[in-house]
């Protein structure tokens, strides 16, 4: 059972809310640690997970090789850029991604990457194995404590 307090991701605000996160999150890929830390940040958005931003110097950056071109805008965050993750001869194309340049009320996300988790081996926050979010726009980690419906399935764009 998760020492977490239950949160829905209808109480999350929009804008949304940039929040500090001290429990262990980690990310294994390929049978290798691509993020472990206890300093990250989460995003929390009206109908969506979280998704947590991990500081590059808890990331094996090494396994990261920048995506030219091909950024996307968050009204809310500014301009993305992204990165293939590349362990072996394994590629997973634009798994990661990272504001250089945040808007100012999420300047704190500077040197920071988050990570689509359906496209990893295994996430995990606090020990919990992280259910990706449904769909192939957002990057939610659904765990125990958060409860839905979400945004991201089959019918659910227009919300």
């Amino acid at each position: 059972m998760s020492e977490h307090p239950v949160e829905s991701v209808w109480d999350y605000p929009r804008p949304p809310a940039l929040v500090p996160f001290a429990g262990l999150v980690e990310v294994d890929v390929a049978g290798q640690s691509l993020a472990r830390t206890t300093s990250a940040l989460r995003v929390l958005e009206t109908s969506h997970p979280p998704t947590y931003y991990m500081p590059l110097a808890d990331v094996d950056t090494s396994l990261l090789r920048p995506v030219d071109g091909g950024r996307t805008i968050c009204e809310f965050k500014g301009v993305a850029s992204y990165f293939d993750v590349v362990v072996g001869d394994r590629v997973i194309s634009r798994a990661v991604w990272t504001y250089p340049d945040p808007t100012p009320a999420f300047a704190d996300l500077r040197g920071h990457v988050s990570l689509m988790p359906g496209l990893m081996d295994e996430c995990r926050v606090d020990g919990e194995v992280v259910v990706a979010q449904e769909g192939d726009f957002y990057g939610g980690w659904v765990t125990s404590w958060i409860t839905g419906p979400f945004k991201g399935g089959p019918g659910t764009r227009g919300w």
